[in-house]
C-alpha cells in the first residue's frame, strides 16, 4: 500500500485526548477570590505543584487556572514515555552539570518512583508500565555509541542492557535495527491524557479549587500577596505559581527563554495478534533511534502504534496557534518511515496524525526563576521530558515559594538559567541552519559540522 494511502482516514486529532472518559470541563472563575497559592496553568506542571502542595500541607487554599482544559496542550498529546531524567538524557546532563550529575540521577529515579507511587495511592487509571525503553541504532557509527552510553548508565546507576542487531530484533523486529540499549528501570510507559486527567480529579477530592476556561491576564504585586486577573474576575494570593510552559509567560522577561516548537505523531489502528506477532514486541518498551531527527515509538494499550518524532517545527514569531497542529507534510514523512521500518506492517492504516508544542529551552531541560520577592516561581523548558520531570519542577518551585533550602534548591541546574534564545530575526535562522546542520550530520556518520560544534562550547543547541 502506498503510504500516504495509510493517512486517508487519519482525523487531526491527538489520540489520547479522543476519549469517551474525557472528564467534564470545571467551571470558570467569575468574580473575586483569594486563596494561599493559585497556580496558573493546567497541565502537569500546575497539576503537580497543587497536588503536592495539597499534600504537604493539607490546609493550604490552592487554587489553580486554566485557559483551556486541564491536560489539553502538551500534556495530554505528548508520547507519554515517562522519564526518570531531569536534564533531557545522561549526556546532556554530563556535559552541563557535571558534578551534580551523580545527585541529579538520583533525584530523577527517585521522583519516577514518586510518580508510580502517587499513580496507585490515587487510583489514576493512565495505563502505567514501567517497561523500560529502548535506544536502537539504525546506522553502523551508531553501534559504538550506545556502547558508550551503556557505560556512562552503569557508572552512575543505571542497569541497562546492551543488545546486538540479533539481540534487538528478537525484542522488536525491524530490518533497520543493527543494535540497542535497553533501559529497563528508568523509563514507564503511560497514557498521558488520564494521566492529566488522573492528576486533575486527585486535585479535586484533596480540595483544589480549579478553574477552567479562565485565562490569566495581568500579574501584579499588591502589598504582601500578587493578584493575578482573569476575563472575568481577579485571584488575590500570597504565592503565585506560573505553570504555562510552551504558551507566553506573565512575566515578559522570561518569554526569551523558551520557544515554542511543534512535535508531531501518528497513531495506528490496533494491531491484529498476527501483525503484532511478526514485530514480536513482547516486553513493550518503548523506543526511539538514535539520529539527531529522532522517532520516539511504543505500544498503546490496545496494541496501536504510536510514531512521532523526526521533524521539530519552529515558526517565525514563536506563536502558539492551533493551525500550527497540522503538518501534512511531516504527516506524510513520517508514514513513510513508519514503512521503511516494519515492512511486515504494510496495509496498517492511522487513524490520528496530530502535533503540539514543546516548550524548548537552550539548554534542553526545565529552568527556574523567581519574582516579585519570592512571591512568584516559574518553571519552564521542560523540551519534551515533561511528562516525569514536571513532578520533580512542582517540588523545586513550592521549595522556593516557602523560601526553603533543600537539595534541590541547592543545585545549579535550579539556581542557573539557560541563556535565552536572540530576537527574530535571529532566532528563526540561527533554529533553521541548526536543523540544517543536524539533518545533515544524520547524513555524515554524525559528525557536527563548524556551526553545531560552536553551538556545543556555548551551551547553545536545539534537538527534537
Amino acid at each position: 500500500m502506498n503510504h500516504l494511502a495509510s493517512l486517508r482516514d487519519a482525523v487531526p486529532t491527538p489520540f489520547w485526548l479522543d476519549d469517551p472518559g474525557r472528564p467534564q470541563s470545571a467551571p470558570a472563575l467569575v468574580g473575586d477570590t483569594t486563596c494561599d497559592l493559585l497556580v496558573v496553568g493546567g497541565g502537569y506542571t500546575g497539576l503537580w505543584t497543587a497536588l503536592v502542595a495539597k499534600e504537604r500541607d493539607p490546609s493550604t487554599d490552592v487554587v489553580l487556572i486554566e485557559a483551556d482544559e486541564a491536560g489539553g496542550a502538551a500534556s495530554g498529546r505528548n508520547g507519554g514515555f515517562c522519564e526518570a531524567s531531569l536534564t533531557h538524557g545522561l549526556h546532556n546532563g554530563l556535559q552541563r552539570w557535571p558534578e551534580e550529575i551523580g545527585l541529579l540521577e538520583r533525584l530523577g529515579r527517585a521522583n519516577l518512583q514518586a510518580i508510580e507511587d502517587a499513580v496507585e495511592r490515587h487510583g489514576i487509571d493512565c495505563s502505567w508500565e514501567r517497561t523500560g525503553s529502548l535506544v536502537v541504532a539504525t546506522e553502523p557509527y551508531q553501534v559504538d555509541g550506545l556502547k558508550e552510553e551503556a557505560e556512562a548508565l552503569t557508572r552512575y546507576g543505571g542497569k541497562p542492557m546492551l543488545l546486538d542487531a540479533e539481540a534487538v530484533r528478537a525484542e522488536i523486529d525491524s530490518p533497520t535495527f543493527l543494535g540497542g540499549l535497553w533501559n529497563k528501570d528508568d523509563v514507564a510507559m503511560v497514557n498521558p491524557a488520564r494521566l492529566a486527567w488522573g492528576l486533575k480529579r486527585a486535585c479535586l477530592d484533596l480540595g483544589v479549587r480549579i478553574h477552567e476556561h479562565t485565562p490569566a491576564t495581568s500579574l501584579d504585586e499588591r502589598g504582601a500577596g500578587i493578584t493575578v486577573r482573569t476575563p472575568y474576575g481577579r485571584i488575590g494570593a500570597r504565592r503565585v505559581a506560573l505553570a504555562t510552559n510552551a504558551y507566553p509567560s506573565l512575566l515578559r522577561r522570561h518569554r526569551p527563554y523558551t520557544v515554542p516548537v511543534y512535535d508531531y505523531a501518528l497513531m495506528t489502528e490496533p494491531l491484529t495478534e498476527q501483525q503484532l506477532a511478526s514485530v514480536g514486541w513482547r516486553n513493550r518498551q518503548g523506543f526511539a533511534d538514535s539520529a539527531n531527527q529522532f522517532h520516539y515509538v511504543r505500544l498503546s494499550a490496545d496494541n496501536r502504534i504510536l510514531w512521532g518524532g523526526y521533524d521539530a517545527v519552529y515558526r517565525y514569531g514563536g506563536r502558539v496557534r492551533a493551525e500550527h497542529d497540522e503538518r501534512p507534510e511531516t504527516f506524510a514523512t513520517l508514514a513513510q518511515h513508519f514503512f521503511t521500518t516494519f515492512p511486515q506492517l504494510d496495509g496498517v492504516r492511522f487513524t490520528h496524525a496530530w502535533g503540539g508544542a514543546i516548550d524548548t529551552s537552550t539548554r534542553f531541560c526545565v529552568f527556574f526563576d523567581t519574582s516579585h520577592h519570592g512571591k512568584v516561581a516559574y518553571a519552564a523548558g521542560f523540551t519534551g521530558l515533561g511528562v516525569g520531570a514536571t513532578r520533580f519542577g512542582a517540588e523545586v518551585m513550592l521549595d522556593l515559594l516557602a523560601g526553603e533550602r533543600t537539595a534541590r534548591t541547592e543545585l545549579q541546574l535550579v539556581r542557573r538559567k539557560p541563556l535565552p534564545f536572540p530576537p527574530e530575526p535571529v532566532r528563526a535562522a540561527g533554529i533553521g541552519i541548526t536543523k540544517w546542520s543536524m539533518a545533515r550530520a544524520d547524513r555524515n556518520e554524525g559528525r557536527r559540522n563548524l556551526w553545531l560544534r560552536t553551538l556545543d562550547r556555548f551551551g547553545l543547541g536545539f534537538d527534537s
